[in-house]
């Protein structure tokens, strides 16, 4: 564990810009950098580096973030990772915090996993190579398949020798220990035998993103009725194989660039078609899709494309991996090879171009790919068409994007010949279904939007006093974090004379004891969060920065922070040189604050207001409807005396 004040440290030390620089060209534009985004193709540069902020912004694709974050998003590292990353480029050094006995034995533990695993990509890779059984048996085997060698020497290709304890032998003459090659599955032991796992197979390693040797998968040459054709190593404290996709070590960097994930389902599916010029690609390591790995994909693009046989049995049992997919708001495309092949064959058998070419045209989406599997079986029969119908709105309805799950209603209305109507009614009614699961197992999730729902509907007023309400809620936090250590001069009562007199207050200290004297609090949640934070620093004398909060460790929290910090414009520092000269928000400070707070509040009283209105509309006891009016009365009286402090008057 890193201690905190090292990663302060490191914080300073990254000068975003420097950081920045050595991967995205920059040049001087005001008081910031702009460069073509690296998460992106874009032709106009919207990539904004702001020194003074620490901050990046991109206007196209919106990614932000500061030094720690851009190494994350661009390196694909953790956090730790980026820190280390950073320390080293700065040397900084990194002295973990002691751990407990626990801690460093856990840690010992994976970090011993990493290393025999490590060797035994090593030795795979000497025994492929290096001996006449290696060449003979297991390098012209994959020769044949017509791998070339840069390739077998760059994804770690191996061969593990036929016989039974060759493996273990030479780990345990290197210094190995039996206990940590049991764990990591290279070795099997039984009691007093042991053995190699992968006798007479040659070696596929599997790594993490950062190219660390996880795990093997290991194919049998000879003919062996009683053994798996390909056998994986199990599961370990370092490899998990619902969290890890062959390839993706190769791939990510092109996912990202081309923004669409291959996905394969073999090993041999996965080198030929990186050979054949498509690097991103993956395969799910001879395991059914699963969410840990879609997940994974999700980290560099929302967009997976799904390459299946052509001749591939069981392509029904494929549409669980494809709902899947869509609950987690991914876009899913999937392409068929012709009859007889599969990625391996017929990117073997064509030109980059071809192969490319083939996959653009044949991809189709979901909906499509769905119905022509299941319409064979249809034919005629009305109620196996309605099922049919049933089966793909309930892919559908997964989809968590209301807008997505419109425009695939629509598609399937025409594709299928029924009414969008239909359709919509019968995926309100997953949708309420799955609410109601949802609630009674008291599941902490958000529920997905529904089409048009009856039930109470906020008034056209109410909508608009929201979307109010959460602009000056924004602006309060922004006043904070921009100018917070600014002062504006406040009228207060002089406690001896009882006299009003002016008094400079930071503007932090006076929009956080308005509203908190007055027992307000915002309607976001995330907003409120801030505020909060805001004000803990307060209590303990303390005086926030926006880097308190563009470092905070809560994504959502950084990132708000810096969107609110970055302007898309800046003002040209040749204007003056103009004499033309503009009024600066500073300059207008005060005005500003008093404005943004007494809007806030205006804002809070209009939604209590038309929250009674709507409650004076129901029938109720004479003597709860008098109360109310009381209520409304007051509160219309005090947005009068609010309204008359912005300058706005009210027309009754």
């Amino acid at each position: 564990m890193i201690p905190k004040q090292t990663i302060d440290e490191i914080f300073e030390a990254a000068i975003i810009e420097d950081v920045v620089g050595e991967f995205v060209p920059l040049k001087k534009r005001g008081a910031n950098f702009l460069g073509n985004c690296p998460f992106h193709n874009e032709k106009s540069p919207s990539f904004t580096v702001s020194p003074a902020k620490g901050i990046y912004k991109c206007f196209g694709c919106g990614k932000a973030g500061n030094s720690v974050n851009f190494i994350m998003e661009h390196e694909h590292y953790s956090y730790p990772e980026a820190l280390r990353f950073l320390a080293n480029k700065f040397n900084i050094e990194v002295e973990e915090e002691e751990q407990s006995d626990e801690q460093k034995e856990a840690a010992n533990e994976r970090e011993s996993l990493y290393i025999v695993s490590n060797y035994a990509a090593n030795y795979f890779k000497k025994q492929l190579t290096e001996t006449d059984e290696g060449k003979a048996i297991a390098l012209s085997y994959f020769l044949e398949r017509g791998f070339r060698e840069d390739i077998i020497e760059k994804f770690q290709l191996g061969y593990n020798p036929n016989e039974w304890t060759a493996f273990t032998d030479a780990a345990e003459k290197e210094g190995y220990q039996l206990k940590y090659l049991n764990q990591s599955g290279l070795s099997i032991v039984k009691g007093e035998k042991k053995f190699d796992r992968f006798k007479g197979r040659v070696m596929f390693p599997i790594h993490n993103l950062s190219g660390r040797v996880l795990g093997f998968g290991g194919r049998i040459l000879k003919k062996d009725d009683k053994a798996a054709k390909y056998l994986n190593s199990p599961e370990s404290e370092i490899y998990s194989k619902s969290k890890v996709l062959y390839g993706i070590y190769y791939a990510k960097k092109m996912i990202t660039q081309e923004n669409i994930c291959y996905l394969v389902e073999g090993y041999t599916d996965v080198i030929s078609m990186y050979q054949a010029g498509v690097e991103n690609v993956v395969s799910s390591s001879g395991t059914s899709l699963t969410e840990g790995q879609i997940r994974l994909i999700s980290r560099f693009t929302p967009n997976i494309t799904i390459l299946y046989d052509g001749d591939a049995a069981g392509l029904k049992a494929s549409f669980r991996g494809i709902d899947m997919i869509l609950k987690e708001g991914m876009n899913v495309r999937v392409v068929l090879f012709p009859e007889g092949e599969d990625p391996d064959s017929y990117a073997k058998a064509h030109t980059t171009e071809e192969l490319k070419t083939y996959i653009t045209e044949n991809a189709q989406d979901f909906i499509r790919f769905k119905t022509s599997i299941l319409i064979k079986e249809v034919g005629n029969d009305p109620i196996k068409k309605a099922e049919l119908i049933k089966e793909i709105v309930e892919s559908i309805a997964i989809i968590p994007d209301q807008i997505k799950r419109s425009v695939y209603t629509k598609e399937c209305s025409s594709l299928l010949d029924i009414s969008e109507q239909a359709l919509i009614n019968e995926t309100n009614k997953i949708l309420r279904k799955n609410v109601t699961k949802k609630v009674s197992n008291s599941e902490p999730e958000e529920f997905p939007d529904f089409y048009d729902i009856d039930g109470p509907q906020e008034t056209q007023q109410q909508q608009e006093t929201n979307t109010e309400l959460s602009h000056w809620e924004r602006d309060i936090l922004r006043l904070l974090i921009s100018f917070g250590d600014k002062s504006i001069e406040v009228e207060t009562i002089d406690p001896s004379t009882s006299e009003p007199i002016l008094q400079e207050v930071a503007v932090a200290l006076y929009i956080v004891s308005s509203i908190k004297g007055d027992e307000l609090a915002f309607e976001n949640n995330l907003y409120q969060q801030i505020f909060e934070i805001y004000s803990e620093y307060l209590e303990q004398q303390k005086l926030p920065t926006h880097h308190d909060f563009v470092n905070h460790t809560d994504k959502n929290i950084s990132q708000f922070v810096i969107d609110v910090l970055t302007d898309k414009y800046e003002l040209s520092p040749n204007w003056a040189t103009h004499k033309i000269f503009v009024t600066r928000e500073e300059e207008l400070l005060q005005k500003g604050v008093f404005n943004t707070v007494y809007a806030f509040k205006l804002s809070k009283l209009e939604r209590l207001i038309v929250d009674n209105q709507e409650k004076l509309k129901a029938s109720m006891p004479y003597e709860e409807m008098v109360t109310l009016m009381k209520e409304q009365a007051k509160w219309l009286e005090v947005k009068t005396q609010l309204a008359a402090k912005r300058g706005i008057i009210i027309l009754r």
